[in-house]
């Protein structure tokens, strides 16, 4: 049984503001002020996304989904994706 197909985690951060310039989207939008990361990692993928705080709408982050082979990995990339939209510049 291939127990990797079925190991998944996810993590959210709450409150994030972003830098100057904000964040660029794959849907082409820039998000700007308070927002929300939240990264999935399933089937060796990592997925990230970002929503204003408190919208119900999400928005995936440019560049998403990364490779990350093991949850430590995935987990490094949603902290990278934090100070991401931190720094902003519309990164």
């Amino acid at each position: 049984m291939n127990t990797r197909a079925n190991t998944w985690a996810t993590w959210t951060t709450e409150g994030i503001f972003s830098g100057h310039g904000g964040v660029q989207t794959q849907e082409g939008d820039v998000l700007q002020g308070e927002l929300t990361v939240h990264t999935t990692w399933s089937g060796g993928q990592a997925s990230i996304t970002v929503q204003y705080v408190g919208a119900e709408d999400w928005y995936t982050l440019q560049g998403s989904p990364l490779p990350a082979g093991d949850e430590e990995t995935a987990r490094s990339l949603h902290q990278a994706a934090v100070k991401t939209v931190q720094r902003g510049r519309g990164a």
